[in-house]
């Protein structure tokens, strides 16, 4: 009789693994078929000739010469650049090996400049990369803000689709603040009061009444509209000079630096408004992931009965951090009256808060994910004007769909594998 013990099988995968470690081809795809429609396109419609490219502006220390590029040539290297990193996004999927940032950065670089360098092919007139790069970064701004909103909002668990009422409450009470008081600075202050009145308004629907926080954010997207609208049309229309006045936040020049060619334009010629979003950055992407309090706020926003055993308060870290999130939503709104000298008018945001939500995805819910997510819907939507000084033949039409033909190939295509924080949307009953 034999003692030894009968040879058992491996047990199988469970069918969740086993789905789990399929590659997934949807980048990929995303990559090739973008790719594909900018080699049938651009190349072959390039007219012969060169492109004109100027870097320098009047106030840089030296200055950089215009320089030509030969269009045809450029287009078809740039084109098939993005034609090989699709080819290598399959083989990397397929071997299961990541690609970091690097391969989105560098294949929309590529194509962004392709297609600039179609555009102006054979044309008398100058392309100003760096006017194009302080445009991008410029409307990017309330992007960039809402998407940081949406990821203090949401790695907490709260899911906040009121970005876009936020944005605007931020914008109207800068411009009647900054009215009454003929100060952009005050206006600029009392912003993010706005966005965190809406903020407290959705937690104590979502935290205190449990109620879906989806359905709570899209009925205060409605409330901020409609509010604004009634307000828009009854006080401030009838007496603007008081209380829709323009006021505008100046530009300040960070000495030395704001004279470096092509970056000192960029980042240190700016307002006020965009040099707060430089340091809530940094400040964001250091604390989320390098202090208690992110730790805190992501176990929260992961697993809220492991951190309420360790002695945290859950609904209140919510309820602190949505309404943090909420009041960098309305600091952003400033963008869109005192930070660009307007008057407020209605419904002015436009859906960017839509789109900030479409970058905090695509940024995968960090913050310097979003930035880089929020600068490619800047870059689309500061295309159009681009392509009317150089006098593209490009339909108007689709100058206007643009930033959000952007978002829906983003999040449908480039996004990935994503995966929002785990309690994302479940209120937590102690």
């Amino acid at each position: 009789m034999s003692l030894a013990a009968p040879v058992s099988s491996p047990p199988a995968p469970a069918p969740d693994a086993a789905v789990a470690a399929r590659p997934r081809y949807r980048a990929s795809i995303a990559y090739g078929v973008v790719a594909l429609i900018a080699l049938v396109w651009m190349p072959l419609r390039t007219p012969d000739g060169v492109t004109r490219f100027r870097l320098s502006t009047s106030t840089d220390f030296f200055a950089i010469p215009t320089f030509d590029v030969p269009a045809a040539a450029a287009v078809w290297v740039l084109v098939l650049v993005a034609v090989g990193l699709a080819a290598y996004s399959v083989w990397a999927t397929r071997a299961g090996r990541r690609t970091g940032m690097w391969l989105p950065v560098v294949f929309g670089v590529a194509l962004l400049l392709a297609f600039l360098t179609f555009a102006g092919a054979g044309r008398a007139t100058v392309i100003p990369l760096t006017s194009i790069a302080t445009g991008t970064l410029f409307l990017a701004t309330p992007l960039i803000f809402g998407a940081l909103s949406g990821v203090v909002c949401e790695r907490v668990g709260i899911v906040n689709i009121a970005i876009e009422g936020q944005l605007l409450a931020g914008a109207f009470l800068a411009a009647v603040v900054g009215s009454l008081t003929a100060s952009a600075y005050m206006g600029l202050i009392a912003a993010p009061i706005a966005g965190a009145l809406v903020g407290t308004l959705l937690v104590f629907f979502a935290v205190r009444y449990q109620v879906n926080q989806i359905i709570v954010g899209v009925v205060l997207n409605v409330l901020v509209v409609g509010l604004t609208s009634f307000l828009f049309s009854t006080v401030l229309s009838e007496d603007p000079s008081t209380w829709n006045a323009r006021q505008s936040l100046p530009v300040l020049p960070i000495p030395v630096l704001s004279q470096i060619p092509v970056i000192g334009p960029i980042l240190f010629r700016q307002t006020l408004l965009v040099y707060l979003m430089y340091v809530i950055v940094a400040a964001l992407q250091v604390y989320l992931f390098r202090s208690r309090w992110g730790l805190r706020v992501r176990a929260v926003g992961e697993h809220p009965k492991a951190a309420d055993t360790v002695g945290i308060d859950v609904n209140r870290t919510r309820v602190r951090n949505a309404i943090l999130g909420s009041a960098v939503a309305g600091l952003g709104g400033a963008f869109f009256t005192v930070a660009s000298g307007l008057a407020f008018g209605k419904e002015m945001t436009g859906g960017r808060g839509f789109i900030a939500l479409a970058a905090m995805i695509l940024g995968r819910w960090s913050p310097k994910g979003a930035v880089a997510a929020a600068l490619l819907f800047g870059f689309a939507d500061n295309l159009r004007t681009v392509l009317g000084t150089i006098g593209s033949s490009v339909p108007p039409q689709l100058l206007l769909m643009t930033p959000y033909i952007v978002t829906i190939l983003a999040v449908a295509g480039f996004a990935g594998r994503v995966r929002a924080p785990a309690a994302e949307g479940v209120p937590y009953v102690k």
